[in-house]
């Protein structure tokens, strides 16, 4: 089954083709700039981005496919969850070329897009399905959900966060230290030249529960910055490295003890903070084998994860099949 998938759920605007779910065909994403000079997401501009780049992007990824629109079998979507004005402008253009191409529309949850990025491959002889059941960790900008892949489709809630999300923290933390925007990778670029142990930054542990919250750590790094500044020079790196340090640690930490509690021996990532090698080298020691991690370019918004989610909607539907968009759709 061959699949045009679109994903504008935030500020990447993203087409591609894939074929049964997981090899990709073509892969078109076009990252806006013009929301470095606010250094965050301005969503009626991200929506505007959207619907002027997105007939564009659509026609170079059915090109780079080798294929016409009539010779594709769905098409499919992001509906949820994200930003509403975004949403509507990938879902509502999906429809809009189902409709006239008479083909089945599909709506994907983002966060599954997330996890089935694990399933893609470009080239070659298909590798090896990642097995179930999995423990899965999300963290990207807008979300951090710990959850338990019991089957396809079948996600059993174990945490996410109280407050703010992972990425979240990177962006706020990286414009605070003047690093630029989005911060994942700037903060990651500065970690390597510092010292982790720095400063003592704190970790919440809430307890047995494996609910996630950053809004602390955020504080204590603005707090630390101010009375940096009042002395002289910050020394940025040491701070960016101690912060990373603190919040791989408190995702590792989780994520090894609900692979322990559930006995799994698979833990997969996704989502744009997966991209950080910090992470995967902290929870691939604290699990004790490598990880499941998609490379990094498809650990960000990308629509070839959406293509992949979108086959397994259609095969496996037995679970709800999202329709109307909706900014606020939980993974589980």
């Amino acid at each position: 089954m061959r699949i045009l998938a679109i994903e504008t759920s935030c500020d990447e605007t993203a087409v591609a083709v894939v074929d049964d779910g997981r090899r990709i065909v073509s892969n078109i994403v076009a990252s806006q700039l013009a929301h470095q000079e606010t250094g965050g997401i301005v969503p009626e501009v991200a929506a505007r981005e959207h619907l002027r780049a997105l007939d564009g992007i659509t026609q170079t990824a059915l090109q780079e496919a080798g294929i016409e629109l009539r010779e594709v079998d769905a098409v499919a979507a992001t509906v949820g969850p994200g930003l509403v004005g975004c949403l509507l402008v990938g879902a509502n253009y999906a429809r809009g070329l189902a409709l006239a191409a008479g083909l089945p529309f599909v709506g994907v949850n983002h966060l599954e897009g997330h996890v089935y990025a694990n399933w893609l491959y470009e080239k070659g002889d298909p590798p090896k399905e990642p097995a179930i059941p999995a423990i899965v960790l999300v963290v990207s900008g807008a979300h951090s959900d710990l959850v338990l892949m019991e089957g396809h489709r079948k996600f059993r809630p174990l945490g996410r966060t109280i407050d703010d999300a992972a990425g979240e923290a990177f962006d706020k933390v990286a414009r605070l230290l003047h690093l630029g925007f989005p911060g994942g990778p700037f903060i990651e670029k500065a970690a390597k030249l510092g010292d982790p142990s720095a400063f003592p930054l704190p970790r919440a542990s809430g307890g047995d529960r494996y609910d996630f919250s950053f809004s602390g750590l955020k504080t204590a790094v603005l707090r630390l910055v101010r009375a940096l500044e009042a002395k002289g020079e910050v020394p940025v790196n040491d701070v960016a490295a101690s912060f990373q340090k603190a919040i791989t640690d408190m995702l590792a930490e989780k994520v090894a003890r609900a692979a322990a509690e559930h006995a799994v021996d698979n833990v997969l990532l996704g989502g744009g903070v997966a991209a950080n090698l910090a992470l995967r080298e902290e929870i691939s020691k604290r699990i004790g084998h490598p990880l499941v991690v998609p490379p990094p370019r498809l650990c960000t918004d990308n629509g070839a994860m959406i293509g992949a989610a979108a086959f397994f909607v259609l095969r496996h539907r037995g679970t709800e099949i999202p329709t109307t968009v909706r900014s606020d759709l939980k993974l589980a």
